[in-house]
């Protein structure tokens, strides 16, 4: 089934303990597209200005199952940037610039020929912007949106009206609290659960995931990961392969969404071994499906 994603397309600066990458290719976009196009064709919406590099793009642009015909070159226009530093405890991170230019502006514009997206993922951005794109689209089957702390605290209402429109959200788990005020998490995860229409996922970082649907909590854990080179991008990687698998299977059922969960987690562990998109332009599915395996060995009981 058909698979859309909206967001941002980036040029990072990273500095960790395990090095540092400048000028690499980022945004929530990026990372979404490359990840959930292991499971099934994407199609991509961004914007960029017009300093972005020559070939800089070319990552998204040689993969088969991304169609960049939602790209926007917006002339007079700067790509986003974003500079981060992980500490030694990589859970940890201080953001030390951004530069949202061509972000603050304008949405983009879905092409015609993707307005029949079945399957849709609103990346992290201004919550009355995705109400926005969501409002280009004809008649979609899921939509599921991301959201961050600033716009929980700047924009509650425009977020508010936008999850009573939406399916799902991904969200953090200080997010989940910030958002509904609960203290307790499966408390937290189980109202949001029933402000939008199927299901909320809230995120742990290395401690898995949480999956609520049906007045239900279904915890996972995080694949215990040996080498944590760049954590940027893990959380679009992980919505990449949860929403990658459910377009390709076409099922919304809650033991899909379950399986769903499990193969985010693990794409997203493997995008983390290295900077920017390089592990994920070394791997293909069957890796992806050899560290599920590992995984469900993992957590079998």
């Amino acid at each position: 089934m058909s698979l859309l994603v909206t967001g941002s397309i980036g040029i990072d600066t990273v500095e960790a303990p395990s090095g540092k990458a400048v000028d690499a290719l980022g945004g929530s976009s990026v990372y979404f597209a490359y990840a959930a196009g292991f499971f099934t064709p994407v199609r991509l919406v961004g914007v960029v200005g017009e300093d972005c590099p020559d070939g800089f793009l070319k990552p998204l642009e040689d993969n088969p199952n991304i169609d960049m015909g939602g790209l926007e070159v917006r002339q007079g226009s700067k790509t986003f940037r974003w500079h981060g530093r992980y500490h030694e405890d990589v859970n940890q991170r201080d953001t030390i610039s951004v530069e949202l230019n061509v972000l603050g502006e304008r949405g983009p514009d879905i092409p015609g020929r993707f307005r029949d997206s079945e399957y849709v993922f609103l990346a992290n951005t201004h919550p009355g912007l995705q109400a926005e794109l969501l409002g280009q689209l004809q008649s979609p089957t899921l939509v599921v949106a991301d959201t961050m702390d600033l716009w929980i605290e700047t924009e509650r209402e425009l977020l508010l009206n936008l999850l009573d429109n939406i399916d799902g959200l991904v969200l953090n788990d200080s997010e989940a609290i910030q958002l509904t005020g609960k203290s307790n998490l499966i408390e937290a995860g189980l109202e949001i659960a029933g402000l939008v229409k199927r299901f909320c996922v809230v995120k742990k970082g290395q401690h898995g995931a949480i999956l609520f649907v049906n007045e239900r909590a279904y915890p996972l854990p995080g694949y215990p990961a040996r080498k944590v080179a760049d954590p940027t991008g893990a959380g679009d990687c992980f919505a990449g392969g949860m929403m990658g698998y459910l377009a390709a299977e076409d099922r919304v059922d809650d033991e899909t969404l379950r399986r769903a969960i499990a193969y985010g987690t693990v794409t997203a562990s493997l995008e983390l071994e290295e900077f920017s998109l390089n592990k994920l332009m070394k791997i293909d599915r069957n890796a992806i499906n050899t560290r599920l395996d590992e995984f469900l060995e993992m957590t079998k009981f």
